[in-house]
């Protein structure tokens, strides 16, 4: 079994740094938040599921098979994903990068549906040239601790790396999953008795997650933006975590007891939470980390965000039960503490996150600082870096 497991977190490991960035890099920037979020929408529909086998497999099954089923089901998202992969194209800019100009331009003429020479085509191609040749210009076949240099020595880079680590320390920290994993105990600390009830209930909050997260895929991630997203979520989560905490310290469930109507709602602020975090920390992380890198340290910048969000999420599946038990009466102390954390997050966007709401992937470098270097490099060729800053062909469209 932990072989097993060993080999799955491998996979899952992989799969959250390649999936973000192949969708980063195929998509149009108009829709790019959109598309990239449905990563976190099928992330809450898998967990959703999961909740819902575990509750069906305590109803209806008996002895070892009540958690041998489950386990055994994590098998088929493999097997399609295996199926349907050799469906798939390199993404444009990972074929520009290796030399394949022909099949980034096929490419990109089949997943925008436009011909070869229509001007988006031409101008998209374009931009990823002059990003590729600058970045060539750079540091050309650089090794892997040539590139780690270049992430950490370059201010623009290690800023842009400083904040995607810091996105997903912050998405870890709101205690998401504190209670994907420790929900039937959560509502028991509500005052929700029995272990059936108690999945029942799990099972609702994660219908809750994918419906909260569809609407915001469809209404929000490209039109209210990624910065505006993650302001107003981390206010409303850390008010949804410190009533629960407040009510469980102050009017704390007896045993046996009828739940009060304070206890219910506490327990729409935990359905709330989850639908609070579909709308910023749990899509928009993911969107932002896969598309502020340059395109060099863009496989790099997202397995180190990839790393860091797994780290953090097993800081807090250990520490979250010892909370409960050293955090006050019935735990309270637990949703005060992530709570704060919620709140604290509210400034850590406000002074360091700007947004990237319809900036082509090529643009990042001027949003974040273009490089001592590129500069330089631009200055020996004569190239001005205003030159730049005019409306592409792609963006005059995309705004029509």
């Amino acid at each position: 079994m932990y072989v097993g497991r060993l080999v799955a977190g491998l996979g899952v490991g992989a799969a959250s740094m390649v999936v973000p960035l192949y969708i980063s890099e195929s998509a149009p920037r108009a829709i790019r938040g959109g598309l990239t979020g449905i990563y976190q929408l099928y992330i809450v529909f898998g967990v959703m599921i999961a909740f819902w086998i575990n509750y069906g497999s305590i109803e209806h099954l008996t002895g070892q098979s009540t958690y041998i089923v489950p386990l055994v089901l994590q098998a088929l998202p493999a097997l399609c994903l295996v199926a349907f992969i050799s469906l798939c194209h390199e993404s444009p800019r990972f074929l520009a990068k290796q030399d394949k100009w022909e099949k980034a331009e096929h490419v990109l003429t089949t997943v925008r549906q436009l011909p070869a020479t229509h001007p988006y085509i031409r101008q998209e191609i374009t931009d990823i040239a002059a990003q590729l040749e600058h970045e060539r210009l750079l540091i050309g076949g650089a090794s892997f601790w040539d590139l780690q240099k270049e992430m950490w020595t370059i201010p623009g880079n290690r800023k842009r790396a400083l904040i995607s680590i810091g996105l997903m320390v912050c998405q870890q920290m709101t205690g998401t999953n504190a209670i994907n994993y420790y929900a039937p105990q959560i509502f028991k600390n509500l005052g929700i008795s029995g272990t059936e009830t108690g999945l029942f209930a799990t099972g609702i909050y994660g219908v809750v997650k994918v419906i909260t997260c569809a609407c915001f895929l469809l209404f929000a991630a490209d039109s209210l933006g990624r910065r505006k997203s993650l302001l107003w979520t981390s206010i409303a989560q850390g008010c949804s975590m410190f009533y629960v905490g407040l009510y469980v310290r102050i009017d704390p469930p007896l045993p046996g007891s009828e739940v009060p109507a304070a206890g219910y709602v506490a327990l729409v602020c935990i359905f709330l939470f989850a639908g609070f975090f579909q709308f910023g920390w749990g899509p928009v992380c993911w969107i932002y980390v896969s598309e502020i890198p340059a395109a060099r340290l863009r496989s790099m910048n997202v397995a180190l965000a990839a790393a860091t969000q797994w780290l953090f999420n097993f800081v807090v599946a250990r520490a979250t039960l010892t909370m409960f038990v050293t955090c006050g009466r019935g735990g309270y102390g637990t949703f005060l503490i992530y709570g704060s954390f919620c709140f604290s997050m509210f400034f850590f966007v406000w002074f360091f996150i700007p947004e990237t709401k319809g900036k082509s992937l090529e643009e990042m470098d001027d949003l974040f600082g273009v490089t001592e270097l590129v500069k330089h490099v631009e200055e020996e060729k004569g190239i001005a870096c205003n030159d730049r800053k005019e409306p592409s062909v792609t963006e005059q469209i995309e705004r029509v």
